[in-house]
């Protein structure tokens, strides 16, 4: 029998990770990325992260910096920066992992799946054939192919190409 060890997940299942400060799309407000919060990008409209704990590898969260909780809240601006920052989340995933596919979504309110109902956030998940979500369905168990932290280092010299610009 193969073992498939997933460390990373044991605050999460003793509830260690919500005893955080604050929103999760707002800590290390002022940097540009901010690699032990998982934030890849943030400007004044929108912060991309990874999620720590992922449906697939390479999971990322959009938002708008702003902290709103409804999509009708969202100013022209900011409805045009999340936008076209999930498009570039789209290019740079596909880049660096290649999937065959990618759910893109959004979850309003808890009672709609949202995890963290207060902030708005989109969800990108890269998706390959015959990847292993069958864990999930039987064991309760996500298989993320690489660390976390290897997918932030890969990930985010293209976030930050954008902040040059």
């Amino acid at each position: 029998m193969k073992n498939l060890w997933t460390p990373w997940r044991m605050a999460y299942i003793l509830g260690e990770e919500n005893e955080a400060q604050g929103c999760l799309f707002e800590s290390g407000r002022g940097k540009s990325f901010d690699r032990e919060q998982l934030v890849l990008y943030r400007d004044n409209l929108v912060t991309v992260l990874m999620n720590r704990f992922p449906y697939a590898n390479g999971h990322l969260l959009v938002a708008p910096t702003r902290h709103i909780s409804d999509i009708s809240d969202l100013n022209m601006e900011e409805n045009a920066a999340l936008m076209l920052m999930l498009q570039k989340g789209v290019t740079i995933l596909r880049k660096h992992l290649n999937p065959d596919g990618m759910n893109v979504g959004l979850n309003l309110g808890e009672v709609a799946g949202a995890g963290i109902a207060d902030h708005l956030h989109f969800h990108i998940v890269p998706r390959w054939n015959g990847d292993h979500n069958f864990m999930t369905v039987l064991a309760d168990v996500r298989t993320i192919p690489e660390h976390i932290e290897r997918t932030f280092d890969t990930l985010l010299p293209d976030f930050q190409v954008f902040l040059e610009k």
